[in-house]
């Protein structure tokens, strides 16, 4: 007579989605397939019951994988967790399905280690943002609540990937890709725009596309409304140090929408080259070098992008807010030639050298995703002018390094910004050689070295050493 370990069973049972029939009807089939080695005596595995239920589609992977560890709670009210979809900034986010509705959804969830006072009322102007927000470019809020002690937010579920796997996993994106994903983004970040809302936190991890091409932007954990000055949130440096504004960690009290135009146009960097707008270090050298320092010239990594593309890239990215485009909606009309597959716009006028033409860096990588809130709190708080209790430290050594390894920006303790990025870099010129041609003659000139050398000591000895 078989034997069934009972931990799987009674979690399964707990959990309410299976129930006791079902388990014994896969134990019956279990032991039709398995007869020989059942009537020898043989024990019925959880992991062999798992995979029957999973096979009988009773269970999901994910859900028999937390069944098999003991965990039976994957209900939250009327939603069945399915899937682990990610880490958010603020929290864990599932896949599930609404029980009576059938309908699948994301479900994201406020983890209990984090939910401090200040955290749930964070969260809850998290789901009250979202919540006033209706755009097809947008990640639509269905439903949102309290399990217990979880508190949940529940949204739409947009298949496919979001835009850092995608490039990750196939490379730099074409320009006509690129400007598609980021023209939709933009007339979803208007529409956030016009309702008051500042994402604070666009990146490549926060645009989800779809098989189809249609891009969404998500995760409004971080963002505020610039008219509401009761918002604990307010005047915090936040966000993730690859594409933080110039702005957000000067003055974060000054944030408006053109923050996040800077943060787009970082993204749309990173779209066409594979590539951050500074690579390498940490949080800390990062959010100095978006400061003072340009990013390497696209074209470096992406032959395919015209002048015209480069430009509008650095108008999105110009550090002095003021002179940066100031709508989204602007950010999107000019991406329309290419994201409509016009063709490329060229010119030949002008040569526009607004980008450092420098050897490659040495590193390519970005910062955690999941890391990214608590590095820009614990790390770059003190470069904020607002943050008056660590300012000293911070800026003074930003003011040290001025005449240092990043050149071309000045940071004052008004506040100001480098000049323009066109202004900058005007006589940056041409990108550098190869560098397969400078190894290749450094190579020929010291052979050649080497040759006068050896003819000059064979003479003197033959003078000197007659035979």
């Amino acid at each position: 007579m078989s034997t069934l370990r009972p931990r799987f069973r009674e979690a399964a049972i707990a959990s309410g989605l299976i129930t006791e029939e079902q388990i014994l009807g896969a134990v019956a089939e279990i032991m039709k397939a398995n007869r020989g080695r059942i009537s020898a005596g043989a024990e019925i595995t959880d992991k062999e019951l798992a995979s029957r239920l999973i096979a009988n589609k009773a269970l999901t992977p994910y859900q028999a994988e937390q069944l098999l560890s003991g965990r039976s709670r994957l209900r939250l009210g009327p939603y069945i967790i399915t899937d682990w979809i990610g880490q958010g900034g603020m929290g864990q986010v599932f896949k599930a399905v609404h029980e009576m509705l059938g309908r699948e959804c994301a479900v994201k969830v406020l983890p209990l280690n984090k939910s401090t006072p200040e955290a749930i009322e964070n969260f809850r102007r998290e789901i009250r943002a979202q919540a006033r927000l209706d755009h097809q470019n947008l990640v639509r809020a269905f439903d949102a609540g309290e399990s217990g002690n979880v508190h949940f937010l529940v949204v739409e579920y947009v298949p496919g990937t979001d835009l850092r796997r995608l490039v990750r996993t196939r490379g730099k994106l074409s320009v006509h890709q690129a400007a598609s994903i980021i023209k939709q983004s933009a007339e979803g970040l208007s529409h956030a725009h016009s309702r008051s809302l500042i994402h604070r936190d666009i990146k490549p991890g926060n645009i989800l596309v779809t098989p189809n091409g249609i891009a969404k932007v998500s995760d409004l954990g971080l963002a505020f409304c610039w008219n509401d000055k009761d918002d604990p949130r307010a005047g915090k440096i936040v966000g993730t140090a690859d594409y933080l504004s110039p702005e957000q960690i000067k003055s974060p009290l000054d944030v408006t929408q053109a923050s996040d135009i800077y943060s787009l146009g970082c993204t749309l960097y990173y779209a066409v080259t594979g590539k951050v707008p500074y690579p390498g270090g940490n949080t800390k050298s990062k959010a100095k070098r978006h400061l003072e320092e340009t990013p390497w010239h696209p074209r470096r990594f992406n032959e395919e992008v015209s002048d015209e593309f480069v430009d509008l890239i650095g108008d999105m990215m110009e550090k002095n807010p003021a002179e940066r485009i100031q709508s989204a909606l602007e950010v999107a009309e000019r991406l329309a030639p290419w994201a409509r597959a016009e063709g490329l716009l060229a010119s030949d006028d002008v040569r526009r050298s607004r980008w450092m033409a420098a050897p490659v860096p040495s590193g390519d990588q970005d910062t955690d995703p999941n890391d990214v809130v608590e590095l820009a709190l614990s790390d770059i708080s003190g470069m904020s002018d607002t943050s008056h209790s660590a300012l000293g430290t911070q800026i003074a050594e930003l003011d040290k390094s001025r005449s240092g390894a990043f050149p071309g920006g000045d940071i004052s303790g008004n506040g100001s910004f480098p000049t323009s990025l066109a202004r900058q870099l005007h006589s940056a010129g041409h990108l550098p050689k190869d560098r397969i041609t400078v190894s290749l003659t450094a190579c020929f000139l010291a052979c050649l070295i080497c040759i006068c050398v050896g003819i000059l000591i064979g003479f003197v000895t033959g003078f000197w050493f007659p035979k």
